[in-house]
């Protein structure tokens, strides 16, 4: 297996109609997870992925394991609880361009992940373990089973990829700091947004904040810069900014991040180089900005030729 990834993904309720919650009668139903979508973005690659979590035993978990299966991601360390539910969350479409999101996920099913829940035989096959900051703040089981991932990792010789994805309505900066800091310095490839380098190590600019990263122990640092692209930089001296691509307009840019993360670490296990795997990376988060919904626009490798040409033929 070529990734294996861990944390919970909800049910994403999407009103049908701006304007505020109360007024709106009839909801899109789709998928949402960070995790989930760097995974369904690897298998849309041709990646071999597995999925770890827990849903409820509930309608909405079979919608959730049965979405993510039907992706091409290995489902079969997703576990059932039936004392708790599968996550919600609902987006609340402000105008065409602003957005809200409510999250209903206190005390659901992937909250009470435990390190017994994780099969080291499962995650030691894969090369590369992918995890992020949004699985320590559910609750510190949570934290346990992502530390015991780590150490499994290590155990076994596997790359780890950490994204710190904060997200500030799940803990404070001053809860999130220590926390994230302490797994980015186990990992080996870490891709933090330039806004969480401000709220981590409070430096605003990519060049430094990727060395204070990189000091701390991590082999890799990409710093993601949004429709500008995104900064790399490696313990071997290699640096590099790699712009983004140009796009008329943004529908939607929740998942970029993940996508983002699904292309350069695709890019990575087919060997490239840093720059062409940071680049492939901004290729796949660019085309999520695209469709609405978090994993919806993940592109198939025939889109990203696609879409080379296409940039080919403007750039003549």
């Amino acid at each position: 297996m070529d990734v294996v990834t861990l944390g919970e993904s909800m049910v994403l309720l999407t009103p049908t109609r701006t304007g505020p919650l109360r007024y709106a009668h009839t909801f899109n139903r789709q998928l949402g997870g960070a995790e989930s979508n760097v995974a369904i973005g690897l298998a849309r690659l041709g990646k071999e992925v597995g999925w770890i979590s827990k849903v409820g035993a509930d309608e909405f978990g079979e919608y959730v394991i049965s979405t993510v299966r039907g992706e091409g991601v290995d489902t079969t360390s997703v576990k059932r609880d039936s004392q708790a539910p599968t996550g919600l969350y609902i987006k609340e479409l402000r105008t065409t361009d602003r957005f809200r999101v409510f999250y209903y996920r206190h005390d659901s099913a992937a909250s009470r992940l435990t390190p017994s829940d994780l099969d080291e035989s499962y995650i030691s096959q894969a090369k590369v373990l992918h995890l992020t900051g949004i699985t320590p703040a559910l609750s510190e089981s949570c934290k346990e089973t992502v530390e015991h991932a780590f150490e499994i990792a290590r155990r076994h010789n596997q790359i780890v990829s950490f994204d710190p994805n904060i997200r500030l309505k799940l803990w404070t900066v001053d809860a999130a700091s220590p926390v994230l800091r302490h797994f980015i310095s186990k990992s080996d490839i870490v891709l933090p947004g330039l806004d969480e380098g401000e709220l981590l190590y409070n430096e605003a600019d990519p060049e430094r904040l990727a060395e204070k990263i990189l000091d701390t122990g991590p082999g890799v640092c990409v710093v993601k810069l949004g429709a500008k692209g995104a900064y790399f930089a490696t313990k071997d001296g290699e640096k590099g900014f790699v712009p983004g691509l140009k796009f008329k307009q943004i529908v939607d840019p929740v998942g970029a991040g993940d996508g983002f993360a699904a292309g350069f670490l695709c890019g990575y296990l087919e060997g490239q180089s840093w720059y062409d795997a940071v680049k492939m990376g901004n290729k796949v988060g660019g085309i999520v900005t695209q469709f609405a919904g978090d994993m919806e626009g993940l592109p198939t490798q025939e889109d990203l030729a696609a879409l080379e040409t296409e940039q080919e033929d403007v750039s003549r």
